[in-house]
């Protein structure tokens, strides 16, 4: 089998997704200036952690990029005067502490490559425009017929992903996006059938996927060429942006928050499950949807970056549903995330935390039906319902989809079977994760609840009564030997103290036979 257990020796493939969390431990006065001392973590692990020293200034100038997101970020003012007193650098201390809170718990600004660089420059430190322009350059030598027109800077999350506005030569006015790509974690294909897969897209036809026009891949990275949709995706249409501006800018904070019609969302919905179930009954792993990956041609639905499961790169949604361990197969993982998209189509807007205890009015109690099947705290116990049972229920099932268009997408036996494989690799992967998080959190609540300050109490009481018992005992042991004592006293002898076990010596009172 044309197969790796492993990725490749030698290259970290790390997972972007994992969270980065920041605790400022110390800070030091230099001269004219104050440094703080920040512990940065990946994941649970506490071994995954190192030191960064950054200075006020360095807030300041990662605030000044983050701008471009629209939102009103939490960082202390500047201050010229009296900024190196102790009592100010203590409070400076804690309100940049509030501001690394704030965007590491925020789920865009968290993966953006500008928070990245700043909390882990080791890892962020490549200039990934720089390296996808030489390997797309290095295409273009054996493909003359392409012209790049400009980088489309920052459109998408990935920080190792890439896109460019292209034109063929001979048809100057058309106009495509050719997306780069690195290897993900995830990736366990052999590279004979990681590259025979990828230059196999573009023979997919089906209503619901957007057709690759061009693919190629190597031993390290894919590069495909689809037409440019002027009209953006799902996502550019739910938040009312334009496809060309960074992710931060179109997503971060909208102007406007604001649903779909009923008979949109019932529409999208269906057409979006329709083509997961053919993925799934194809074999062929997926696990990467959001709105952003949903292409919208009039009023049809289609499909992106089919690619992704190939390349092994983690899902934009992991961070959530690695939390759930009933949430463990990318069928499982596909429902969770259509549950995301359809919020995100009902409230113009993603949950503010899953799972969702309870949903706001929607256009119909047949959508919260859906929703809770995929985002409430029972669902994410419990397990996802399949793509099937969906399709069955009222919000989808009296849907007629209108297309003449016959799905096609052959994979060769031998390659379905390293499909195969490579899913089941990268659900180990993701059921270890969840394993590990899950013993995690009980480990940090038993920790939590031994150092709550009812149970401080508990033990103080139970200290107190430990210690009561044991003077009353010894009270009680004291006087028993006293008593003892007056007695052997009384009659005339007295007897060294001995333990219980040993045996009395005779009493001089009697007399010794001679």
């Amino acid at each position: 089998m044309a197969f790796m257990e492993k990725p490749p020796a030698g290259k970290v493939l790390l997972d972007d997704t994992v969270p980065l969390t920041a605790a400022i431990e110390a800070s030091q006065s230099l001269q004219s200036h104050t440094e703080y001392i920040i512990r940065v973590q990946r994941g649970i692990s506490v071994e995954n952690s190192w030191q960064i020293v950054r200075r006020y200034s360095d807030f300041d100038l990662l605030n000044n990029s983050l701008q471009i997101a629209g939102l009103s970020l939490p960082l202390p003012p500047k201050k010229l005067i009296g900024n190196m007193d102790r009592e100010f650098i203590a409070e400076r201390q804690k309100g940049l502490q509030n501001y690394l809170n704030v965007i590491t718990t925020n789920h865009i600004l968290s993966n953006c490559e500008l928070v990245k660089k700043f909390l882990d420059p080791n890892n962020y430190s490549a200039n990934y425009t720089e390296i996808a322009l030489q390997q797309v350059s290095m295409f273009f030598r054996s493909e003359p017929k392409w012209e790049v027109v400009e980088p489309l800077k920052d459109i998408g999350w990935r920080i190792r992903k890439k896109y460019f506005l292209m034109k063929i030569k001979n048809q100057p006015k058309e106009r495509l996006v050719l997306s780069w790509a690195d290897l993900g974690p995830d990736k366990y294909l052999s590279d004979k059938d990681f590259q025979c897969l990828i230059k196999l897209l573009p023979s997919c036809f089906h209503p619901y996927i957007y057709r690759v026009t061009f693919a190629t891949a190597n031993e390290s990275s894919a590069l495909l060429i689809r037409m440019f949709n002027e009209k953006g995706t799902l996502k550019d249409l739910i938040y009312k942006s334009k496809p060309k501006d960074p992710f931060l800018k179109k997503y971060c904070n909208p102007k406007k928050i604001q649903g779909l019609e009923l008979q949109q969302i019932k529409t999208y919905g269906r057409q979006i499950l329709e083509v997961l179930k053919f993925l799934h009954d194809k074999g062929f792993p997926y696990g990467h949807l959001h709105a952003s990956n949903v292409m919208l041609d009039g009023d049809t639905c289609r499909l992106l970056d089919l690619e992704n499961s190939l390349l092994g790169l983690p899902s934009l949604y992991r961070s959530y549903f690695s939390q759930f361990r009933k949430i463990n197969t990318l069928e499982s993982v596909d429902v969770h995330c259509f549950g995301h998209l359809l919020y995100e189509m009902t409230y113009g807007r993603p949950p503010d935390s899953v799972p969702v205890d309870s949903f706001p009015p929607a256009p119909s109690m047949a959508v919260v039906a859906v929703l809770e099947s995929t985002l409430s705290c029972e669902a994410c116990k419990n397990g996802m319902p399949t793509v099937s049972r969906l399709l069955q229920m009222p919000l989808f099932s009296d849907v007629l989809l209108t297309t003449s268009e016959k799905p096609q997408f052959k994979i060769p036996t031998k390659l379905k079977e390293a499909l195969r494989i490579a899913k089941e690799c990268i659900e180990k992967r993701l059921i270890e994760e969840q394993k590990q998080i899950h013993q995690h959190r009980r480990l940090t609540r038993a920790q939590s609840h031994h150092g709550s300050e009812e149970e401080r109490k508990k033990r103080k009481i139970l200290a107190r009564k430990k210690s009561k018992r044991s003077a009353l005992e010894n009270s009680e042991e004291h006087s028993a030997k006293y008593n003892n004592s007056n007695n052997s006293a009384g009659s005339g002898a007295s007897s060294p103290l001995t333990s219980p076990s040993s045996p009395t010596p005779p009493s001089t009172s009697e007399h010794a036979p001679f």
